[in-house]
């Protein structure tokens, strides 16, 4: 059975998304607003060839924010409202910041992966480059290697929520309902396509890029469900640390689960019940970390390890 997604409105954005499209929109009019003083933003923040003299690592995170136009901008932004507020609904504001980074940055290693294998083959034999009649140093060529723009991070958004919802419908030019799945890999095999006949002038190894790290990221969150810094064999030393605490209450765990149990009814429902209680402690861990755990939780969870 299909499911047709419909976005929610701005009032209801995500922390994250909001925040990354505010950030976007700012950078986009700083560039403009710092040109009147001939001062080119995408010339520090884009993402410069490794080899270039312009290239700084910094630039793998700030070419995110950075837009060639306002199309550009606009369609980038449109894509982080439609698939990044379901995404980080469902992961959480720190599983997703985490997702688009990856992508983008992984998105940025890949494009300078395929502009080394393109200087490796053609270009570093040569001190010269002829454009068209205007001959310019290797390193003033190889400074016009810039890359800009969140499609990156974008596409791999695309790609989770593919896999996250693969039935849901999505309309293509808001007229021909897809499902997400083969939009998804429609798109891809159409960069792949572009990308190996250099019809154009766009980053699709980039956008392919992000679509990658975003698969390994979330084929690593399924084989382990925990995620990355919430590792569950650190428990035991944390609850280890627990027993040093002296406890100053009697907490709400312990009026349910200390009591002696009247019946065998009595002692099968309190056992159902602490496992149950477990369970969600465990799940909350899993969602959002074992700092988000109450103290009270913390100390029942540490009891029932033992």
């Amino acid at each position: 059975m299909s499911q047709q997604f419909s976005p929610t409105g701005f009032k209801v954005l995500p922390t994250v998304v909001k925040h990354l499209l505010i950030i976007n929109c700012l950078f986009f009019l700083a560039t403009f607003t710092f040109e009147r003083f001939h001062i080119d933003l995408t010339e520090y923040l884009g993402l410069h060839f490794f080899k270039a003299s312009h290239f700084h690592p910094y630039q793998l995170i700030t070419y995110m924010f950075m837009h060639a136009n306002f199309g550009h901008l606009f369609f980038n932004m449109f894509a982080l409202w439609m698939f990044g507020n379901t995404l980080e609904n469902l992961w959480g504001s720190k599983r997703f910041l985490l997702f688009y980074m990856v992508c983008g940055i992984g998105a940025g290693l890949c494009q300078e992966l395929v502009q080394y294998i393109q200087y490796a083959t053609s270009l570093a034999n040569y001190a010269t480059v002829n454009m068209g009649g205007n001959i310019v140093t290797m390193d003033t060529y190889l400074n016009m290697m810039n890359t800009v723009g969140a499609s990156g991070a974008i596409y791999g958004l695309l790609l989770a929520f593919g896999m996250m919802f693969p039935n849901s419908m999505i309309y293509f030019y808001f007229l021909i309902p897809i499902k997400a799945k083969w939009f998804v890999i429609g798109y891809a095999v159409i960069e792949l396509i572009t990308g190996l006949t250099g019809v154009d002038n766009v980053a699709h190894f980039a956008h392919l890029g992000g679509m990658l790290f975003g698969l390994i990221l979330i084929l690593y969150w399924k084989k382990n469900p925990a995620g990355p810094n919430k590792n569950f064999r650190k428990l035991k030393d944390v609850f280890q640390s627990l027993k040093k605490r002296s406890r100053t209450k009697y907490t709400h765990y312990e009026e349910v689960y200390d009591k002696v149990p009247r019946s065998d009814e009595d002692y099968n429902y309190q056992k159902a019940q602490k496992e149950k209680d477990i369970d969600a402690i465990l799940d909350k861990v899993a969602k959002n970390g074992y700092s988000s755990l109450t103290d009270e939780e913390k100390e029942f969870l540490f009891k029932n390890s033992k």
